[in-house]
């Protein structure tokens, strides 16, 4: 099998080949179809969130089934599965008991903790894996294993509220607007000062209003989420919050949140984090009634080109989402 490895944070991705695993007890041997590019596979490569190098990237993956390994339920070989981020849990913590696996004191994680789908094969724990409904193409699948989950486990949070801010337009975003416009909530977009392509993608998709990082939307909103890393647009959303809003911290990883006049958060203001995922959002996400209202826009890599895929996502020049096809 062929894997993009990455040796340690800030040496990029190197191809290798490796024998093709065999699946452990309870696990999956996949033949990797698509995986897509996350800017949380950013993190692991900078070295910005732990990971166990040398290690192979990628936590949005649509494979098919080529092998269980013993007592490994609920597939079968040639059935196509998702594998996303939360690749294992300890099943015993106060966490894990108390049905929040995704702040388990013992994780694994797809593409940091474990080898992901940068690659021609992979193993997963099935028990973590998703089956995944027809009439997705690989490539619009990969993006919804991570962007969309993650998303979608952001949207529930940040309550029931027409206006809903997204921060930061890229992949989990173009999803997430989507399904929150499907469901008749007004999207408010916003983007780096200098991203006017961005905002024009974001109109086209059928936001009411696309302005930069720093503006004021035209109405308050009854929440944000944010999905750029930037820690300044903290103070920035609950500005653009009403009383009782809530802004959604949706990220693994974010920059420094400044100081700020304690009179932004007052009126009840929430800021809320968004923890991994748990695997009722992989079920609640990926069916037909919510998957279903949504299209990723995706650009496809071959495998070889990794590190090219990342350095446009890291510059900013994907529009929707990246994807790689070994």
């Amino acid at each position: 099998m062929t894997a993009m490895v990455c040796a340690g944070p800030g040496k990029g991705l190197r191809a290798e080949q490796r024998p093709i695993p065999d699946p452990g007890e309870g696990e999956l041997l996949v033949e990797v179809l698509a995986c897509g590019v996350c800017r949380t596979d950013l993190h692991v490569v900078d070295g910005e969130i732990p990971a166990n190098y040398p290690i192979v990237p990628g936590h949005e993956i649509v494979g098919r089934v080529v092998a269980l390994g013993s007592g490994a339920v609920g597939f079968s070989v040639g059935q196509r599965v998702g594998i996303p981020w939360l690749g294992k849990t300890c099943g015993t913590c106060s966490y894990c008991r108390e049905g929040r696996e995704n702040l388990c004191d013992d994780p694994q994680f797809t593409g940091a903790t474990r080898d992901g789908g940068y690659a021609t094969h992979a193993v997963a724990d099935a028990r973590f894996c998703f089956p995944l409904p027809e009439g997705l193409s690989d490539l619009e699948a990969a993006p919804l294993l991570c962007a969309g989950l993650i998303g979608w486990r952001a949207y529930r949070m940040a309550g029931e509220g027409k206006r809903l801010g997204l921060y930061g337009f890229g992949a989990a975003a173009h999803i997430l607007a989507q399904l929150a416009i499907a469901q008749g909530r007004e999207v408010y977009a916003f983007t780096r000062s200098d991203d006017e392509t961005g905002r024009a993608f974001a109109l086209s998709l059928g936001c009411a209003w696309a302005g930069a990082s720093d503006d004021l939307p035209p109405e308050e909103l009854d929440a944000a989420i944010l999905f750029a890393p930037v820690g300044a647009l903290v103070p920035a959303a609950l500005k653009a919050v009403r009383k009782g809003g809530r802004v959604v911290c949706a990220g693994i990883h974010m920059s420094d949140i400044p100081s700020f006049p304690y009179a932004d958060l007052w009126g009840e203001r929430h800021i809320l984090s968004v923890a991994n995922l748990t695997r009722e959002d992989g079920t609640s996400f990926l069916v037909p009634e919510v998957a279903g209202r949504v299209k990723s826009h995706v650009t496809a890599f071959p495998l070889a080109d990794a590190n090219e895929a990342l350095r446009r996502l890291r510059e900013g020049e994907i529009e929707g989402a990246a994807v790689l096809v070994p």
